[in-house]
């Protein structure tokens, strides 16, 4: 059901009156560009009004579409508190329900936050969740939207015409079910081989990743924000790829970001394109720099959510940039969740009290606090003096103008009955399975004779561990044994190191790409029983140097389901990826090797590019 509600002024234009006062304010006046809009009504606002458009928190749905009136798994406080008392108008939604339920939901928290004094909207972001990795602090799986390979996969296929088709969806069954703001694309270069948020990358080629960035871009936003766009938020500046032994900044362990081969400009190429092609949002890393030196100046070794030199310097000034900087989550307030703790990431000044960092992260140029709901600390700044209502003002005109221009102010009610037909309809759902299985990346294919094993055919019997046998349809008869087998499918996941003392830690994938040794000893003796086909999943890269000396055939996947790898082996749907990154040979190179510096490796296994064709068993064109 859509809610809209609006009046008609004497002129005749229909418009809301979201302050009740029975006059077309300029604000209310649909007729007046956004830019004219705003002027109007950031002075209405009350300093409380204005301090709840500077933060966006984690917000979690309640049953069958409801609001949540009390503490998620994650949010701190229930829906009306953030809403209707801290004037709060920007959440991160994490789980939702069917496609009619999340709309319903969307209509309920725009409902709630009309009966505010200026009735501004809510805008609603996401994490991406079109593919298949879910981890609350990166991604979500799916579910009821299309699925597509993770961006890594999409690189992987190497089109810019899929990457604006892919993001066209996205944006249709976000925008169907009330989501306006995505907080992707995310264009660091995937340089450190060990950094677990590559799946999330379209690579460690810079040109690639620039030109897949406009695509993006262009498919979720259009030529320019409007009421059929979704605002992109393009992360992590200037570039979260290098970290020092690819440990990740969201913990104490991963807080610095080194440059040793002085790749700095490189990594900010995407960003230059970003800004160009018009990102409505930029966030920081959490990372914090380690000896960086620009323009003859050293950097000051803070997170670069607290670097002025960084945020305003670079990135303000030099790169002309003058749209929204939304902070990563939590650089004010440690993460409680359960019994686990996550430390504010507050990477060189963690000795700073909140109050102190929130103002740091104000000084250095941010407008927005990701992650945060604590309102009152920083109407206390600004009511003792320490912050300005003029810089709240400056970060409030931001944040304003982009609702606007998404049209939230007209119109910010979705159709519950559009979204349950929309949202991962058929033929998204087939495109979405048809790029997966184009993703798929052949490195080998060749038993001991010569002959090759793909594409399958004539039906055999098939022998499979980590696939689900009942997916095999017509491709093979499954088999319980290997010794009955014509053929094993084997699929298997980079390897990671097992973390968990904190809060998120087990869902960052890092440590050593080396595989087990007991595995690579029990695959090596079952091949010697039936050839093998290997399937790796690469969210990032893996020594795959031990698995290249038995298999029969092997193969990388970027977020591909059973049925989608199955079309690909056996040619139904013909695999074309290409590798997005280097696949170092061994442990000892990826040490060596510099985290900036993409391919920097001496002789890697497979290299970035590297795929065959099942069409003519050669590297393809």
């Amino acid at each position: 059901m859509n809610h809209l509600q609006t009046s008609v002024a004497p002129n005749g234009t229909h418009y809301r009156d979201l302050n009740r006062n029975g006059v077309m304010d300029p604000f209310e006046d649909p007729s007046l560009s956004p830019a004219e809009r705003t002027a109007d009504l950031l002075p209405r606002l009350s300093l409380e009004e204005k301090v709840g458009l500077l933060f966006h928190t984690v917000i979690e749905t309640g049953p069958d579409g409801t609001l949540l009136e009390r503490p998620g798994n994650i949010s701190k406080s229930g829906t009306s508190a953030v809403v209707a008392h801290k004037f709060m108008n920007h959440f991160n939604v994490h789980a939702l329900g069917t496609p009619r339920q999340a709309a319903r939901w969307n209509n309920a928290i725009q409902k709630l936050a009309e009966s505010n004094p200026h009735g501004i909207p809510v805008t609603i972001s996401t994490d991406p969740r079109h593919a298949f990795i879910e981890n609350t602090g990166v991604s979500f799986n799916a579910g009821h939207f299309s699925q597509w390979p993770e961006p890594i996969g999409l690189a992987a296929i190497g089109s810019a015409e899929l990457i604006r088709r892919f993001a066209d969806i996205a944006r249709q069954e976000y925008t169907a079910v009330g989501i306006r703001a995505a907080l992707h694309p995310t264009v660091d270069l995937a340089t450190e081989p060990r950094w677990g948020r590559q799946a999330g990358t379209f690579g460690q080629d810079k040109a690639q990743t620039s030109r897949f960035a406009v695509e993006y871009l262009k498919g979720f936003q259009g030529d320019s924000l409007g009421p059929g766009s979704v605002a992109c938020t393009t992360k992590h500046f200037p570039g979260g790829g290098p970290q020092r032994d690819g440990e990740d900044p969201h913990f104490p362990y991963g807080r610095e970001q080194v440059y040793p081969g002085g790749r700095f400009e490189e990594h900010l190429e995407p960003f230059r394109t970003a800004i160009a092609n018009h990102t409505s949002a930029i966030m920081p890393y959490y990372g914090m720099p380690v000896g960086l030196e620009l323009d003859g100046e050293a950097v000051e070794e803070v997170g670069f959510g607290y670097n002025r030199q960084i945020i305003t310097g670079l990135l303000r000034e030099k790169l002309g940039y003058g749209g929204v900087v939304l902070s990563d989550w939590e650089l004010v307030n440690d993460n409680v969740v359960g019994d686990k703790v996550l430390p504010a990431r507050a990477w060189g000044v963690e000795n700073l009290t909140a109050a102190e960092r929130m103002q740091k992260i104000l000084n250095a140029g941010v407008d927005q606090f990701g992650g945060e709901e604590c309102t009152d600390l920083l109407l206390g700044l600004v009511r003792d003096g320490i912050v300005s209502e003029a810089r709240i003002d400056e970060s409030a005109r931001r944040l304003l103008l982009v609702k606007f221009q998404l049209g939230l102010f007209d119109n910010p009610y979705v159709s519950e009955d559009e979204a349950a037909v929309l949202v991962g309809n058929d033929h998204f759902r087939a495109e979405g399975h048809r790029a997966q299985a184009r993703s798929v990346t052949v490195l080998t294919d060749g038993k001991a004779d010569g002959s090759r094993l793909l594409p399958l055919s004539d039906k055999p019997r098939i022998y499979v561990e980590g696939l689900d046998p009942a997916a095999l349809g017509s491709t093979g008869l499954p088999v319980d044994a290997p010794e009955d087998a014509d053929v094993a499918i084997i699929r298997l996941h980079a390897p990671w190191e097992h973390r968990q003392d904190l809060f998120l830690e087990e869902g960052f994938h890092a440590g050593s790409l080396d595989f087990p040794p007991g595995l690579i000893s029990r695959l090596a003796a079952l091949s010697k029983k039936v050839p093998l086909i290997i399937d790796v999943r690469l969210d990032r890269p893996a020594i795959l140097t031990p698995l290249a000396q038995f298999a029969g055939a092997l193969v990388g996947t970027f977020g591909v389901s059973d049925a989608a790898l199955l079309d690909a082996l056996t040619g139904r749907i013909l695999p074309c990826g290409r590798l997005p990154f280097e696949l170092p040979s061994s442990m000892d190179e990826v040490r060596a090797s510099r985290p900036d510096v993409a391919s920097d490796t001496p002789s890697p296994l497979f290299a970035n590019g590297h795929g065959l064709s099942l069409l003519r068993g050669a590297d393809a064109a």
